[in-house]
């Protein structure tokens, strides 16, 4: 089976939390990583913006991942959130079935 690393963005933790707890309860990952206090620069409307964000590390199958975005743009607070899937490429094997087992509940 294919898995991907899907990156996202929350505006703070509370949200980063909220959403990654949804995510792994509805089997769309099998584990989100919480990164706070990461600053993203970017231009939104044709002015820079800098501002602090949590990235989340989802960890899913590229078979789930439709479900997972169609998710994502609805639970997310943001007009346009980020997100982009990575494909991995290696893994340990045991990580990987695990991963599998926790995606097949």
């Amino acid at each position: 089976m294919s898995h991907c690393l899907v990156l996202t963005n929350c505006p703070d933790l509370d949200c980063a939390e909220t959403l990654a707890s949804a995510l792994v309860d509805n089997s769309l990952a099998a584990c989100v990583n919480i990164l706070p206090g990461v600053t993203s620069i970017y231009k939104w409307e044709g002015k820079q913006v800098k501002e602090q964000e949590c990235t989340l590390l989802i960890k899913t199958r590229e078979d789930i991942y439709p479900a997972l975005e169609a998710f994502i743009q609805a639970q997310h607070p943001y007009e346009l959130p980020e997100i982009i899937a990575v494909p991995v490429s290696m893994g340990s094997n045991g990580y990987l079935s695990w991963l599998d087992q926790q995606l097949d509940k």
